[in-house]
């Protein structure tokens, strides 16, 4: 029952899809710290490498290795499934970070905004999953699952749109795909979960988070009062992908602040004071 046991990844391969920046960077150093060896891709492989520098330069007892990896075409997804196989012969988790977002008025909202954020948010993460899969069932075991990790959005369980139409539409979507996977892997002794993020700090959300006085106003809007840290998403994932969360499989996680349970006013709290 120790945290070591619980939550320790040492021996675990990981890749972070987008992980140099964000979320998905707060997800890969989590992994690094509980000992995994973590694969971060992206389309910027310089960012990749850099990251992973930082990352090894922390004291983790986890290694980290950056490289190229594209995600929103069939051949990336083909190449970076390549480069997974030649740097390792399992794969204990999958986390599918990169995503992209579109943001414009209802009434201005262009055609090709759905195409771009659907093709890299849903159709990359769904394929990339798929081609994965030998590699994940390699992994897999009665006692200790391999796990998929998707990262979703409250947006995609709130009517939150913000006009980010297809961001939401497609963060929907994620969660709905989890299930469905998380259904007809459980089988293989694969987990699928999703986390539900609220606000973070990102290059995805800077135009609300880089400045710290916007950033506490949308904090204020918060229900736990703040903007997500990265403790907030290391944790999450080193519960899913150590022992600790091997029978959870299915769940969108809010990592939120409690956005994911806002219902609207009090209807009647004028009435009655």
């Amino acid at each position: 029952m120790t945290p070591e046991k619980l939550f320790g990844l040492a021996g675990k391969t990981a890749l972070v899809t987008g992980g140099a920046t964000g979320i998905g960077r707060m997800a890969a150093e989590g992994l690094v710290a509980a000992g995994a060896r973590v694969f971060i891709a992206s389309r910027k492989v310089e960012a990749c490498l850099r990251a992973a520098e930082d990352l090894n330069a922390l004291g983790y007892s986890g290694k980290a290795e950056g490289f190229s990896g594209d995600v929103a075409t069939e051949e990336g997804i083909a190449a970076l499934t390549a480069e997974i196989g030649k740097r390792a012969d399992r794969l204990d988790i999958l986390m599918n970070n990169a995503g992209t977002s579109w943001g414009m008025p209802l009434g201005q909202f262009p055609y090709e905004a759905w195409d771009r954020v659907m093709r890299l948010n849903v159709t990359g993460l769904f394929h990339l999953t798929q081609s994965l899969l030998p590699m994940l069932d390699a992994a897999a075991s009665d006692d200790n699952p391999a796990r998929v990790v998707n990262v979703g959005s409250v947006m995609g369980e709130t009517p939150h749109g913000d006009r980010a139409y297809s961001y939401a539409a497609s963060k929907a979507a994620v969660h709905h795909l989890t299930k469905i996977l998380a259904k007809e892997l459980a089988g293989r002794r694969v987990t699928v979960n999703a986390l539900a993020p609220g606000p973070f700090v990102s290059k995805m959300t800077a135009f609300a988070t880089a400045d710290e006085n916007v950033r506490g106003k949308v904090g204020a809007q918060v229900p736990l009062g703040r903007v997500g840290c990265p403790e907030d998403i290391a944790a999450a994932l080193q519960y899913l992908c150590g022992a600790g969360g091997g029978y959870v499989t299915g769940a969108i996680i809010p990592v939120s602040g409690g956005i994911n349970v806002e219902t609207g006013p009090d209807l009647f709290q004028e009435a009655y004071g």
